[in-house]
């Protein structure tokens, strides 16, 4: 695996290669917007640093979010902002995760370990192409359409999706979609499911009978609550 580690400042690059590496993971770095745009498309993981000179985080982020060339690749933000507001801007973007500094590196290797797994885990199941109206799922491609036309999901949007769907009617708390889809105990709040879950029913908005099945429980979470085909 490669990780891609965008940072300022050279220390910091620094550490974050020796350890990454020490723990059997390839390391390109870059020091700037620019730079990690052009190298990115290579990397399995970007470890992104918010205060970039040419081109900052948010918008790095934003473009390979954007980008089907890039859009599958996990993005943790890597940051000594940790006002609120940037954690949502950030989880805005597309990113799959938000670490701010200083920080633990063993809770930061534990972070890229858990977002590898989901984002290459194999996907079979026992039904690899599950049908719910317009949309179809292939669990074996990880692909998903909406009326025969391509959906650009993140990983952590396609977890969500495909646990909702395949467990219609059960109802899941924010606390455990955190546990079940980030796959740790997540040091932030739970509003990073509500900003992932209103990105899933935007992409699924063609199809209001799928996006409005996505079903809000106040105070609790969120089930989806159509019949799988």
């Amino acid at each position: 695996m490669q990780i891609l580690v965008v940072d300022d400042e050279a220390s910091i690059r620094e550490l974050l290669a020796f350890n990454l590496k020490k723990n059997g993971y390839h390391v390109e770095t870059a020091a700037d917007g620019r730079d990690a745009l052009a190298k990115a498309p290579k990397a399995d993981l970007v470890l992104l640093d918010i205060m970039l000179p040419e081109i900052d985080g948010f918008e790095v982020c934003r473009r390979l979010k954007s980008s089907p060339q890039t859009s599958g690749i996990p993005i943790i933000m890597l940051t000594a902002k940790a006002e609120e507001i940037d954690r949502v801007l950030g989880l805005e973007m597309g990113a799959d995760d938000y670490v701010v500094k200083p920080f633990s590196m063993r809770e930061l290797i534990a972070r890229v370990k858990a977002v590898l797994r989901r984002s290459h885990k194999d996907g079979k199941t026992k039904e690899d192409v599950l049908t719910i109206g317009p949309l179809r799922i292939d669990f074996s491609s990880y692909q998903v359409w909406l009326h025969d036309e391509p959906v650009a999901l993140t990983p952590k949007e396609y977890e969500l999706l495909k646990l909702l769907v395949t467990n219609p009617g059960r109802a899941f708390s924010r606390d455990e979609l955190l546990e079940r889809i980030w796959g740790y105990e997540y040091y932030g709040d739970t509003r990073t499911v509500d900003v992932h879950i209103r990105h899933l029913r935007a992409k699924l908005a063609a199809a209001p009978e799928v996006s409005d099945a996505i079903e809000t429980i106040r105070g609790v979470g969120y089930r989806f609550t159509r019949k799988l085909a």
